[in-house]
């Protein structure tokens, strides 16, 4: 992504928070240039993410950027982190542990799915920041309360966050291509797959109805009820509950 040179310090917030008004009036802050940030990239695709074309659509010069941010890639860590906020907004847990992670794996999946632009510039990403850290610290207490020994839940989280920003990744990708492309690849399992004769691909025919139906849907959810199964049916899983943190 282009941009801007990099400054040697990113503005405190309080020296932030008494800046003047954009030439257009509004107040800049780190959410405002998220969103804004988000916005071009549904509109433009990660290569429309530059500083020049941020700061014309915050009316305020590119430089301006860089007392929020140090430079581009960290602007791309902290919309990452805004779309696991928007994830993890109004969820609570149950105490069931299997209900409670599958719902944080679908609010992610989808949360990342209703920006794919910026999910595949970020799903790979470790940010550090609040709402990453606020949904790992949420996964490990789930599944500690839930009386999984420490190494057995680190296994499980590892297991958990990874498959989920994986397909987070894959099917963006697939939202992120140009619509006649992302057509043609569904259309393919009615096109060829369907056609194949039994002579030669005797369980491709076999399955070609099945496949056409769901190979134009996400994996995920089965692929996360498939982990929690196991999960839970591990023996690991009927250990005691530990003690609550101090």
């Amino acid at each position: 992504m282009g941009g801007a040179a990099v400054p040697k310090h990113v503005v405190p917030e309080e020296r932030r928070r008494r800046r003047r008004p954009t030439r257009s009036g509004r107040i800049l802050s780190e959410t405002l240039i998220v969103e804004t940030a988000l916005r071009l990239l549904r509109e433009h695709g990660g290569a429309g993410l530059t500083a020049r074309r941020l700061g014309l659509a915050l009316d305020c010069d590119p430089s301006t950027l860089y007392r929020y941010f140090r430079g581009m890639d960290e602007l791309t860590l902290a919309i990452g982190d805004a779309l696991i906020g928007q994830a993890l907004r109004g969820w609570r847990p149950t105490g069931q542990w299997r209900a409670d992670l599958r719902a944080v794996g679908l609010r992610i999946h989808a949360a990342y799915l209703a920006h794919p632009q910026a999910a595949v510039l970020t799903a790979s990403r470790v940010s550090g920041r609040a709402n990453e850290l606020a949904a790992d610290e949420a996964v490990l207490d789930v599944l500690r309360g839930a009386g999984f020994p420490l190494a057995e839940t680190v296994r499980i989280y590892h297991a958990f966050i990874d498959t989920t920003l994986a397909f987070a990744a894959l099917d963006a990708a697939t939202l992120a291509l140009p619509g006649a492309a992302r057509r043609a690849d569904e259309e393919m399992w009615r096109s060829t797959y369907a056609r194949l004769p039994a002579a030669t691909h005797p369980r491709i025919a076999e399955a070609a109805p099945l496949l056409a139906t769901r190979m134009v849907t996400s994996a995920y959810p089965t692929a996360l009820d498939m982990l929690l199964e196991s999960a839970g049916n591990g023996p690991a899983s009927r250990a005691a509950p530990p003690p609550p943190p101090a």
